[in-house]
């Protein structure tokens, strides 16, 4: 039932967002934050009755998120869905008031919700959702969130508050799945069965020991960072038998992959028009969370909806802003891949030497608050690979901690007279611009908003939060 509080909270939500809106701001979290003064609660009354898929994880959650909306909307479920990126609470709720009615009471049925790690244990309890998906978790922002494990924990509290949803979890990660032993939530499992690239211990790891006993683990195989098919000698603990997983990889090309699953116990081709391992790794997320959502709104709610529908969907998802996100600047190809920590770094790095063909890289990094105030992860990453790339012709750096990245990129080996270093990124578009190869930009969060924004007026694309 609608209360004065809820009223006068939806009212001033939607006044705040059309304000600034009228500004050319995006209104994403701080209409969230003035509903929230008038009534604490107001996410719990404007999402009632709504059935919700939550997202969360290191990486992966946003393009995820775009799979999912993608399938329910075009197997005719129209649904809300927080496509800014704006994950905390303020963010979540500015998004489901601004689509209720003026008493608060939700327009559309049903919801795919991205979350930040560490706001899950406020949103979840709020909204009740019916599947929550974890892709995988990875040190990143140390200042923020400190060690790898505190966002284990983080998760994990967020996870307690809702014992009755069903988790899908990312088989390969010893951390995601570890979340399992400990609620007595339905799980459900999705990973990779088969290897990615060279079969080596990888350089870049957060999780090397067992979270049981602190035994080193033994793989079968990995796939990138500590992902794999892990197993402890000592106690036993291992990669969990995955529900939905890919069982070989085809192709792997700028345009997407070409990949067979294992669904519902028998085996189906899937075109991912996403490209990259990491865009497998979270196709697989997208199928399980898609598959056990549809389970589970035909028995609890009798609703039908079809969950072969995701692999369609797969085949002609569009990219979400930034992450593998096309422009074409005046004939000049741009792909934007954005990048946070070390794995996706080095992740998004192995992507490009594997294209054999000629490029330039435009790197971009800022020290702001939403990226997190330590940059010391640069030095984790494999920009090594880079400097044995024949097909790198130049890299542009620009952002406020350019030099350090600059600094990184000489020390990978790459030759000083390959790195031009910018002041500005309106420079940086205009040496875009003048390219005469592809350019693959990699920023980081808030240099990409910046660098898209610039992209997107000279391109004529939409703002982000639109």
């Amino acid at each position: 039932m609608s209360t004065i509080r809820t009223i006068a909270a939806v009212a001033a939500c939607k006044a705040a967002r059309g304000i600034l809106r009228m500004l050319h701001r995006g209104g994403t979290a701080l209409p969230g934050k003035v509903a929230m003064k008038f009534d604490k609660e107001v996410l719990r009354t404007v999402s009632r009755g709504m059935k919700i898929i939550v997202v969360t994880g290191t990486n992966g959650k946003t393009t995820t998120c775009r799979m999912l909306e993608h399938a329910l909307t075009r197997s005719g479920f129209p649904c809300l869905a927080n496509k800014s990126g704006a994950n905390l609470l303020s963010g979540v709720t500015a998004e489901f008031v601004c689509s209720a009615d003026w008493r608060g009471r939700p327009k559309t049925e049903y919801a795919v919700v991205e979350c930040d790690e560490g706001a899950l244990k406020q949103v979840v309890p709020l909204l009740a959702p019916e599947v929550i998906t974890v892709t995988n978790l990875f040190r990143d922002q140390l200042d923020r969130y400190g060690e790898v494990t505190h966002t284990l924990n983080a998760v994990k509290s967020g996870v307690e508050a809702s014992p009755q949803t069903a988790l899908c979890l990312n088989a390969d990660c010893s951390l995601t799945s570890s979340i399992a032993l400990d609620v007595p939530n339905p799980v459900f499992y999705y990973g990779l069965d088969v290897p990615v690239g060279e079969q080596k211990e990888t350089e870049i790891s957060d999780a090397r020991h067992c979270i049981r006993c602190g035994t080193a683990y033994e793989y079968r195989y990995y796939t990138y960072a500590h992902l794999g098919g892990f197993c402890c000698p000592n106690c036993g603990y291992s990669r969990h038998d995955a529900d939905v997983s890919v069982t070989q990889i085809n192709s792997v090309s700028p345009a997407g992959s070409e990949v067979r699953m294992k669904w519902r116990g028998s085996k189906k081709d899937a075109a991912i028009s996403l490209p990259a391992v990491f865009n497998i790794y979270n196709a697989a997320a997208a199928v399980c969370a898609f598959t056990v959502f549809s389970d589970r709104l035909k028995e609890r709610h009798g609703i039908t909806l079809p969950a072969e529908s995701i692999f369609d969907a797969l085949s002609d998802v569009e990219s979400s802003f930034g992450r593998m996100e096309n422009f074409d600047l005046d004939g000049v190809p741009v792909q934007m891949i954005l990048v946070k920590n070390p794995a996706g770094c080095s992740q998004s790095i192995s992507y490009l030497t594997q294209l054999k063909q000629d490029y330039m890289l435009a790197a971009c990094l800022n020290d702001r608050t939403a990226d997190g105030h330590d940059i010391s992860w640069i030095w984790d990453a494999d920009y090594e690979k880079l400097s044995e790339d024949p097909y790198l012709k130049q890299i542009l750096v620009c952002g406020d901690r350019a030099e350090d990245l600059q600094l990184r990129l000489k020390y990978a080996g790459i030759p000083e007279e390959r790195i031009e270093l910018l002041p500005d990124f309106a420079s940086m578009l205009g040496k875009i611009r003048t390219s005469n190869l592809p350019v693959f930009a990699m920023p980081n969060y808030t240099s990409m908003l910046e660098l898209r924004g610039l992209l997107s007026q000279a391109t004529g694309k939409k703002a982000f939060w639109k």
